[in-house]
């Protein structure tokens, strides 16, 4: 978990920086220091007028440019002459374009690895089709909302969806007044999703928790000395009842099995054609001691460049609107503070293999969100120097050195704050386990 988060952020906070960086110097401006990770330096060089160095506090970065008001809080620098090399003596549109580099760049390396993404991995999901012919099981928090194992669902918000994905997207889960429509026992109805229901998706294993695609099933393993192998079942085995109750789909074996705990059952099995009957011991547990292979096969697609390209752009500015929609509805209260994550969440999410398609899914989210949050009109974020730029060039005023500081402390500490909130929020979840 560490290690992919210490690669992500190392990357996304570098290829930020070196945006206003790029920007500042084809502008002519003297940039001072470039450091990913903040203070104490552990390692650097200098080139030319600009010190690189690496920080030991990897949770970001920053470029002091000179003449520019920062979190350096240079007042000395900003005392003297402004000289031509400065931030201060550059026309606004310039400063403006060196402000909007870091987030520009985070914004191209979001869309760069969706795009190589969609490119290099396609699709895999299971259709629309496939959910309305096999149904769904639910599970915990889908049963709290009343689906129920075996349900169909036609639409979200009566609009047809594509893939299982879309039922639990942000899309579905932030919709005020949504519903899924869905056929239970050839009756329409509408299952209404709760004001607040995404606050049940806190964390990566309650999207497990939700709803899956019911699949039909063959045995690919048993466990040594397990009752399954006692009674003689084999891979490709494909379990047809037990006890006489149809077991097409795994929930229905499962439900079964739990129903028969410590007791001994008929399974009715199909082997090479032909089908055979034999009696297993289900623990105490409710298993037999198999693992399964699912016999539904997903939807496969594979994309051109050409194709990939738009696909991957939406997917990149699909991340921004949602949470742009989460972040509103935080504010109105239906979205709970308490899906705000630090550091540890966002290792979390990563995971603790290392996946490289996961990774990059994750570092090109991450890249979106950082973009988002520094375009933010809060002082001491890119947002906040755009925001005073703006002003001044609508204006024709720039606000006085002294504002600018007092804004930037306040930035500071907000800043600050909204950190040490989200480290309390990612350590009470590691006590809570939500």
């Amino acid at each position: 978990m560490v290690a992919q988060l210490l690669l992500g952020l190392s990357i996304l906070v570098g290829l930020h920086e070196m945006g206003h960086l790029l920007a500042a110097k084809l502008f002519g401006m003297r940039v001072e220091k470039f450091s990913i990770g903040f203070p104490p330096k552990i390692a650097g060089f200098k080139w030319k007028e600009t010190e690189y160095s690496i920080g030991a506090i990897p949770l970001g970065g920053f470029v002091k440019i000179s003449g520019m008001v920062d979190e350096s809080l240079d007042s000395e620098q900003m005392s003297a002459e402004p000289q031509p090399w400065e931030f201060r003596s550059k026309p606004a549109w310039q400063r403006l374009i060196v402000m909007l580099g870091g987030i520009l760049v985070n914004v191209i390396t979001g869309i760069i690895i969706f795009v190589f993404l969609v490119y290099s991995k396609g699709e895999t999901y299971f259709s629309r089709d496939q959910v309305i012919e096999h149904g769904i099981v639910a599970y915990d928090i889908g049963e709290q909302i009343g689906l129920q194992d075996g349900d169909k669902i036609l639409n979200i918000n009566g609009t047809p969806y594509e893939s299982l994905n879309d039922l639990s997207s942000g899309d579905a889960l932030l919709s005020s007044g949504g519903y899924y429509t869905i056929e239970r026992n050839g009756e329409r109805m509408q299952i209404a999703i709760p004001h607040g229901f995404i606050n049940s998706f806190s964390n990566e294993e309650s999207m497990s928790n939700f709803i899956n695609i019911r699949f039909p099933f063959a045995v690919l393993d048993t466990s040594p000395n397990s009752a399954a192998k006692d009674a003689g079942l084999q891979k490709g085995d494909k379990i047809l009842a037990v006890n006489g109750a149809e077991t097409y789909y795994f929930d229905e074996l499962q439900a079964v099995l739990s129903e028969n705990k410590g007791e001994k059952v008929a399974i009715t099995l199909e082997r090479e054609g032909q089908e055979l009957i034999t009696d297993v011991a289900v623990s105490e547990e409710g298993t037999i001691g198999i693992a399964v292979q699912n016999l539904l096969e997903p939807v496969r697609k594979k994309y051109s460049l050409a194709q990939s390209i738009p696909l991957g752009t939406e997917r990149a500015f699909s991340i921004v609107i949602i949470n742009a929609r989460a972040m509103g509805k935080m504010f109105t209260g239906e979205v709970s503070t308490k899906n705000v994550s630090g550091p540890i969440g966002m290792a979390k999410i990563y995971g603790s293999t290392w996946d490289w398609t996961k990774f990059w899914s994750i570092t090109g989210l991450i890249s979106m969100i950082l973009a988002f949050m520094n375009l933010l009109p809060i002082p001491a974020l890119d947002g906040g120097h755009v925001m005073f730029l703006l002003y001044e060039m609508i204006s024709g005023r720039s606000p006085s050195d002294r504002f600018l500081e007092n804004a930037q402390k306040v930035g500071m500490v907000l800043l600050l704050a909204i950190m040490v909130f989200a480290i309390g929020n990612d350590i009470l979840k590691l006590f809570t386990g939500t």
